[in-house]
């Protein structure tokens, strides 16, 4: 179960949800309080989560779909509950998810399957993504284009952060084959219309994917309404444990691509002529799997769930435009991004202050922020810098947190200048 009940007042208490969460407890450098403000790195885990891991290694550990054993069918029911659990949360069937080690490897894995099923009838072919993707969603996609021939296309990135549409809709067309875009910009915060995006690529015959991992922690997801064949993103951003992510993905599509790894799980049959592969999804999930992470993951999804939805998306609101207002009101800093429909992701930069020299300041006064190109090096380029520092706020996230911030970054930038 849960360790956390649905909180049900009509304020959300950020210091009751705050609570299960034992590292936030913390101090840094000696008796300093921890502000964390990294949660688009990686989100903190609750005690739920920590105990049901724990759980997992002190009762329940065996590795899945092998032993006949009792522990062996008891985390085997685990691991595929946790399946289902993903699935309901994202209005998938449990056959469409796939687990992965994270966003990462989910989008290299759909490059690289879906790449090899298509073969040759993609040369001469496009592929697009957008001007503000994670080298996650860049780097897969341009050696599938080197390796057999394809048109990488780039949908551009307006001067207030934006996706331009129209350009989308002008370079998604008869050759296009795939299209991956970003859900939420893990620099900018900007929420795009991801459902148009599918709506082109579906109107052309193109396959598409959607890189969930900044988006899941804030939204609720129906892939099906989005409409994307592939939706991918990361365990431990969503309050679960690192080394876990899930690729949804289409039925009939997964049923047509052939596997990622070879191993152990993944095979029907195997003689020294051929093999013979399961169905999806064990046919990508070769070797023995992240079993705890998983179970983890599912524990997070449970007690993420157990919270109001509305109250917490009213929070976020209400401390993403906090932070917006205070960055705003400091002279010669400029927000990357819009400063409507985005989460609590806010990039900026200082006139004549480095982002690493902020980062080290902040630090040393408790505040955890990321500083540097946010593996968007393009998105970068296209604003004119090399770096940007970073502060992102979650579930747990104060009023007292932003305005301690407030202070220590005026502080900060006052030593500075």
């Amino acid at each position: 179960m849960s360790g956390l009940t649905t909180i049900s007042t009509n304020v959300f208490d950020a210091q009751a949800v705050r609570a299960e969460f034992p590292i936030l407890s913390r101090t840094v450098h000696g008796n300093v309080p921890l502000v964390y403000l990294d949660s688009a790195a990686t989100a903190q885990k609750p005690q739920c989560v920590i105990d049901a891991i724990s759980r997992f290694y002190e009762r329940s550990n065996a590795n899945v779909h092998r032993g006949g054993h009792a522990l062996g069918a008891e985390a085997t029911s685990l691991y595929e509950d946790a399946r289902s659990t993903v699935a309901e949360f994202l209005g998938a069937a449990s056959n469409e998810i796939v687990f992965t080690r994270g966003t990462t490897e989910g989008i290299n894995l759909v490059a690289a399957s879906w790449s090899q099923m298509m073969g040759e009838r993609l040369k001469g072919r496009s592929i697009v993504i957008s001007g503000m993707e994670h080298h996650a969603n860049i780097v897969p996609w341009q050696m599938v284009c080197q390796r057999l021939g394809a048109e990488l296309r780039v949908i551009n990135v307006r001067d207030d952060g934006t996706l331009d549409l129209d350009h989308a809709q002008s370079i998604i067309d008869e050759t296009t084959a795939f299209v991956s875009v970003v859900h939420v910009s893990n620099t900018l915060g900007v929420i795009n219309d991801v459902h148009a995006i599918c709506s082109m690529a579906r109107a052309v015959g193109a396959h598409s994917l959607v890189d969930g991992a900044q988006a899941v922690v804030h939204h609720a997801i129906d892939v099906y309404r989005i409409g994307c064949d592939f939706y991918v993103f990361s365990g431990h951003k969503l309050y679960g444990p690192t080394g876990i992510g899930v690729v949804f993905g289409r039925a009939e599509i997964l049923a047509q691509m052939p596997p990622y790894q070879g191993g152990g799980s993944m095979i029907d049959e195997v003689t020294f002529e051929r093999s013979t592969y399961l169905d999806a999804p064990m046919r990508f999930e070769a070797g023995t799997p992240n079993m705890d992470g998983a179970i983890g993951l599912a524990e997070a999804i449970r007690w993420f769930t157990c919270l109001d939805r509305v109250e917490v998306e009213a929070h976020e609101a209400a401390r993403s435009t906090q932070l917006h207002d205070v960055l705003a009101s400091i002279d010669g800093l400029r927000i990357l991004g819009p400063s409507q429909a985005h989460v609590g992701i806010r990039s900026f930069v200082i006139d004549g202050v480095h982002a690493n020299d902020i980062g080290v300041l902040l630090d040393e006064q408790g505040f955890a922020i990321r500083v540097g190109h946010h593996c968007t090096m393009p998105l970068m380029k296209r604003f004119g810098i090399t770096s940007s520092a970073r502060a992102s706020i979650a579930v747990y996230t104060t009023a007292e947190d932003i305005d301690r911030f407030a202070t220590a970054l005026l502080r900060s930038i006052r030593l500075l200048r």
